[in-house]
């Protein structure tokens, strides 16, 4: 009876030792909360475009591998509704880019199936009205980078032809457009290598440029852009450890989707079938992994940022061309 009572004891004692011991597969909660959107009520398609004004989000253009699309549609948060707004007046198109200032789109530049493409037009939500502009100046290219910054818009990299140079070539020239005066001016080349199919997002005074695809490489860096002194910076490489041990190459990618929600940066998809979705802090410089994204893997999908909320829309499986709309609310837990 003795031994029985002793071996009790002892089972009991492992148990306690054992419990309180931290599990090595233990980690920290990772954090946000995705969830099913509002449809997207136009046709599904890879290589849209998007810009938000006034707590909306507008998206058209792209394709669905054999199509080419001009329509474009508005989203209202507040009713979670989609309506179709004014076709793009230009040919329709995809992998163009898009970016929002003064209460007004600009799209231009994309690929129509057969021509690489420089107009640009001028989106008026108070009107429903779309106004031709001055053609980019960099020239006829595709899968390059929009933002807007301030009172200007900026457009660069991406696939074209340079200025005198013989045969189109991967870019990373970087243009300024001035709405007031419709003129654009060539700003400092982004640092780093040439590239295509990289995300940008501005936050605050600073507009970066991110990842992205050249001589069959996926990018790493994070280059940010000052528009007071015309300088690049170049931020946490995405394959460098931070001060907490952590080896963040998974963050990079290219044909991804990125968003802004409360003066922090998203990333998510992209090719290599991406499902992790990451943070970027600019005050500290740092990336944080975020609850992964839960629908199918794509590319060549939007993102946008409206209030408190992401969102990740369209975009391309395989073959397969998506319509659905996933929302993010980066800071919830389950």
């Amino acid at each position: 009876m003795k031994h029985l009572l002793f071996a009790v004891c002892l089972m009991l004692s492992a148990f306690s030792i054992s419990s309180c011991k931290k599990d090595d597969n233990d980690t920290d909660a990772i954090i946000g909360v995705w969830s099913t959107g509002a449809q997207f009520e136009g046709a599904p398609r890879s290589g849209a475009v998007t810009f938000t004004i006034n707590n909306r989000a507008y998206v058209g253009l792209g394709w669905n591998g054999t199509d080419k699309f001009k329509d474009f549609w508005v989203y209202n948060p507040d009713n979670r509704s989609w309506r179709a707004i004014a076709p793009f007046p230009g040919v329709a198109r995809y992998n163009a880019v898009a970016f929002a200032v003064g209460g007004k789109g600009y799209v231009g530049t994309g690929y129509d199936g057969a021509n690489r493409l420089s107009d640009f037009y001028e989106y008026d939500p108070s009107s429903n009205t779309w106004t031709k502009k001055k053609d980019f100046a960099g020239g006829a290219r595709y899968s390059a980078v929009g933002l807007a910054i301030g009172d200007k818009g900026y457009v660069g990299t991406g696939y074209g032809i340079i200025n005198g140079a013989v045969g189109a070539a991967n870019l990373k020239d970087f243009y300024e457009y001035n709405p007031s005066t419709d003129v654009w001016t060539q700003k400092a080349s982004l640092f780093g290598n040439k590239r295509i199919g990289a995300m940008a997002f501005t936050i605050g005074n600073f507009g970066y440029v991110l990842s992205g695809t050249d001589n069959g490489n996926t990018l790493t860096d994070n280059e940010a852009y000052d528009p007071t002194t015309d300088t690049w910076t170049s931020m946490r490489s995405l394959t460098n450890n931070s001060t907490d041990g952590y080896d963040y190459s998974a963050v990079a990618r290219n044909y991804g989707a990125s968003f802004v929600v409360n003066g922090k940066g998203y990333v998510t998809a992209g090719e290599g079938s991406k499902l992790d979705c990451w943070e970027f802090n600019p005050d500290a410089d740092s990336w944080t992994q975020k609850t992964n994204f839960p629908a199918a893997p794509r590319t060549y999908s939007v993102g946008f940022g409206l209030g408190n909320t992401g969102y990740i829309a369209t975009g391309s499986n395989g073959s397969t061309r998506l319509d659905d709309v996933l929302e993010l609310a980066p800071d919830a837990t389950q």
